[in-house]
């Protein structure tokens, strides 16, 4: 075994005679394990959180949506977009129909996006996921139904147990401007609400029903806003873009999940980074108190030093005693701590001991998900710092060195 290693050992293992320098060595130690447990349990809930989100937006965000590049709608009816449909891969193919309107409901009004879906929107979605109250249905014993977002239930105030009052739905007739009276430039349809969903302020203006519904109201009896297309798992869904857009021309923009929710993975990424950087800080106030430890070591250890010194030892092997005390406290507090964050998300994971307090259907505990790239990012994080500490401390180790000698 290497000499100053050996000797880092026996000081941090052995008893020493300040009973305040265990103390302080112990305080560093622990000082390192609580910031790397926390470090790597505020980041595995923090992966949870993304991963609920994104299943959440999974619901109304396929995995390619294909749109026109100029115009609001167009013909879905041709060979090429039609056979998309029909690929084996497909689990959901969805006709959308979507446009701005004015809602009416009692005496308040809202303007909200109308979205109408064929019935494949039902297909590879786990929707009842997102229903805060009624159900996620959209026809029943031939009656069209509509789903509302939070924000409009909350605007319009809308009963779903009173079946008595109609969603009513205004929107301008391509006509519109040529009749005497406002009302005639507007066709109006009426709907009862099934459902309330709530996911993100994105889509929780929105109100969804049948297409059919949509294309009667919007005098649209053939185009489409957006065609929404949902694969198989495992199936790599970049090959197939970049093959549509070669295929479907100019004409159309193909957007996959990222690229429609662009601010969303910005905003999980930044809000990432700043929580890892906030908590590295507090641990790199953790790890330099392995500074005052080795400082108090030094002192009680000068007449070690000294006959070390003697014995041939030179500043070298007295540097690298303190600097591989400094990691060894550093390394043993991380992976203590890696280990307890470990078991309290696994804890977690398995019985949902912390809860939100919400009773909220979507969830009401703190989801975590665990992921070995963090736990090596804790561990590497902890190394640079520690090395950076060590190798202050070393170098306090040997300052005096001479005067030390003296005193002995």
């Amino acid at each position: 075994m290497n000499t100053s290693i050996y000797i880092a050992k026996r000081y941090l293992f052995s008893k020493k005679q300040t009973h305040v320098i265990n103390v302080i060595s112990g305080i560093s130690m622990m000082g390192v394990l609580v910031g790397s447990a926390a470090l790597i349990i505020i980041l595995s809930v923090f992966n949870g959180l993304e991963k609920v989100i994104l299943k959440l937006y999974s619901n109304f965000t396929p995995e390619l949506k294909i749109e026109p590049r100029l115009g609001k709608t167009f013909d879905p009816n041709t060979p090429y977009l039609a056979g998309l449909g029909r690929d084996v891969r497909v689990v959901s193919y969805t006709q959308v129909l979507q446009e701005k309107a004015l809602i009416k409901y009692a005496d308040r009004q809202f303007i909200s996006t109308v979205k109408g879906v064929s019935d494949g929107f039902f297909k590879g979605r786990t929707l009842d996921s997102t229903i805060q109250s009624g159900s996620f249905t959209l026809k029943d014993k031939g009656q069209n139904f509509a789903v509302i977002g939070a924000t409009v239930q909350v605007a319009l105030d809308v009963s779903l147990k009173n079946q008595f009052t109609y969603l009513q739905i205004f929107s301008p007739k391509r006509s519109a401007g040529n009749s005497t009276n406002p009302m005639n430039d507007f066709t109006f349809r009426s709907i009862l609400p099934s459902g309330v969903f709530g996911i993100q302020q994105d889509f929780d203006d929105i109100i969804i029903t049948p297409i059919e519904f949509t294309r009667d109201l919007l005098d649209e009896p053939n185009q489409v806003s957006s065609l929404e297309i949902i694969y198989k798992k495992g199936t790599d869904v970049d090959a197939i873009e970049k093959r549509i857009e070669e295929k479907i021309g100019k004409d159309f923009t193909v957007k996959n999940r990222k690229e429609q929710n662009t601010g969303l993975y910005k905003t999980i990424n930044y809000e990432r980074w700043s929580i890892f950087m906030i908590l590295t800080f507090v641990l790199i106030i953790a790890i330099f108190n392995i500074i005052g430890s080795l400082t108090m070591l030094v002192l009680d250890k000068r007449k070690d030093i000294a006959i070390l010194t003697s014995l041939g030892a030179n500043k070298g092997l007295i540097r690298r005693i303190f600097f591989f005390e400094g990691m060894m406290i550093s390394v043993i507090g991380c992976i203590g701590g890696l280990i307890l964050g470990l078991i309290v998300c696994l804890v977690q994971m398995q019985f949902h001991i912390i809860k939100m307090g919400s009773s909220l259907s979507v969830l009401d505990a703190y989801p975590v998900a665990l992921k070995v790239s963090d736990i090596g990012l804790v561990f590497f994080t902890v190394i640079i710092i520690a090395v950076i500490a060590s190798g202050i401390s070393s170098n306090l180790s040997v300052k005096r060195l001479d005067e030390i000698k003296a005193d002995l």
